[in-house]
C-alpha cells in the first residue's frame, strides 16, 4: 500500500536514492497504490552526476510493495521493501538497468520494457 508521503527506494540506475510519493494515479475510488500503479514522486536524495536531481518531480511505476497482494490463483506476493522505477511520460524507463526482483503483474499491466530489463520476474 503506497499512500501520500510514502518513501520509495528507486530500483534503477537514474541516480535517485530516495523518493517521496506526492500523488498516486489510481482513480477517485482508491486510496492506495499497489504493484503496477503509476505515482508522482519527488526525489529526496540523489547521487551527484545522475540523470535526476534533488527536488525533481518524476513519474514512477511501483514494482515492489511490503504489503502483500493477492493473485488470481489465490497465492500472495510480498516483498521486503517498497520500490519503484522512474519512467517518462510514455511509460518507458529512464534508466538502463533494473535492480532486484519485479512482480509478474508489471508485465500484465503493460510495462513489458521494465519486466524485460529485470533480472528476475516473480
Amino acid at each position: 500500500m503506497i499512500a501520500l508521503r510514502s518513501i520509495l527506494k528507486p530500483a534503477d540506475n537514474t541516480g535517485a536514492k530516495r523518493l517521496r510519493v506526492i500523488h498516486v494515479y489510481v482513480g477517485s475510488r482508491r486510496r492506495y497504490g499497489h504493484i503496477g500503479d503509476i505515482a508522482l514522486a519527488s526525489v529526496i536524495e540523489a547521487a551527484p552526476g545522475g540523470m535526476v536531481k534533488k527536488k525533481e518531480m518524476v513519474r514512477v511505476v511501483i514494482i515492489r510493495t511490503r504489503k502483500e497482494k493477492r493473485r488470481e490463483d489465490g497465492s500472495y506476493i510480498r516483498f521486503s521493501d517498497n520500490a519503484a522505477v522512474i519512467v517518462d511520460n510514455n511509460g518507458n524507463p529512464r534508466g538502463t538497468r533494473i535492480f532486484g526482483p519485479v512482480a509478474r503483474e508489471i508485465k500484465e499491466k503493460g510495462f513489458t520494457k521494465i519486466a524485460s530489463m529485470a533480472k528476475e520476474v516473480v
